[in-house]
């Protein structure tokens, strides 16, 4: 083959070599753990978030449907699931299972909203236009409690009851891996460089010593009325 041949061959490969880079999907993996006191209750790993946000970029593209549009529904007087994941942009109904109303809100400076009072087999939805954690509360019934967890990246996924998690399809490149959890004093916060091998066992604690279950304020600021029985 002559000389200009070879360089041909040799420059019609760099594309695909390219290509090959850019598609290449990596897994990061590793432990959560509650540092908590030891008096205390243990937490559930389970509704922890562990995310990877890209270094440097803004914005978040995915073809996962469920971080578009999701769904927490009531049911027995509780939010199911306590905490439910979503892009930033993205949007939650809040479909009402129980023979009785509900009141969905927050109050949180990020993006409060408030539902309003609807029946059973109603569903309304609410757009969390910027990443953060929203608290979500029912007016009627102050034991509901559940999270919403706005996040800026596709890469993102929640522990098992160990607290094992596993984020896949993650393209090579320099991320900041963030951990939450309810119980938390701060999210955790740590800057990875993902190979195309990926990286395993990283161990992320997350203070939990100073969390103290206490009640939360109604839509209007002020303490739930005590009665005897849910009126709905």
């Amino acid at each position: 083959m002559s000389r200009m041949g070879s360089s041909s061959v040799g420059l019609s490969l760099v594309p695909l070599l390219w290509a090959a880079l850019l598609g290449a999907q990596a897994t990061v993996s590793g432990t959560l753990t509650l540092e908590e006191r030891p008096d205390a209750g243990r937490g559930d790993l389970r509704t922890a978030v562990v995310y990877l946000e890209a270094r440097g970029r803004t914005g978040a593209s995915s073809d996962r449907p469920d971080l578009r549009s999701a769904s927490i529904e009531m049911k027995g007087r509780e939010f199911i699931p306590h905490v439910r994941t979503v892009l930033a942009g993205g949007s939650v109904g809040f479909p009402n299972a129980d023979p009785f109303s509900h009141n969905v809100f927050s109050n949180v400076e990020l993006g409060p909203f408030d539902l309003g009072l609807y029946r059973r087999n109603v569903t309304r939805h609410a757009t969390f236009a910027r990443a953060g954690v929203y608290p979500i509360y029912c007016n009627i019934h102050s034991k509901m409690v559940s999270f919403v967890v706005a996040v800026p990246t596709p890469y993102v996924t929640q522990p098992d009851a160990r607290g094992h998690f596993q984020l896949r399809g993650v393209p090579p490149g320099t991320y900041v891996l963030h951990a939450w959890h309810e119980r938390g004093s701060a999210d955790v916060t740590r800057e990875l460089v993902v190979p195309a091998a990926g990286i395993r066992d990283q161990q992320l604690t997350i203070d939990a010593r100073a969390y103290v279950a206490a009640p939360h304020l109604n839509k209007f600021g002020v303490p739930y009325a005590v009665i005897r029985a849910d009126r709905y």
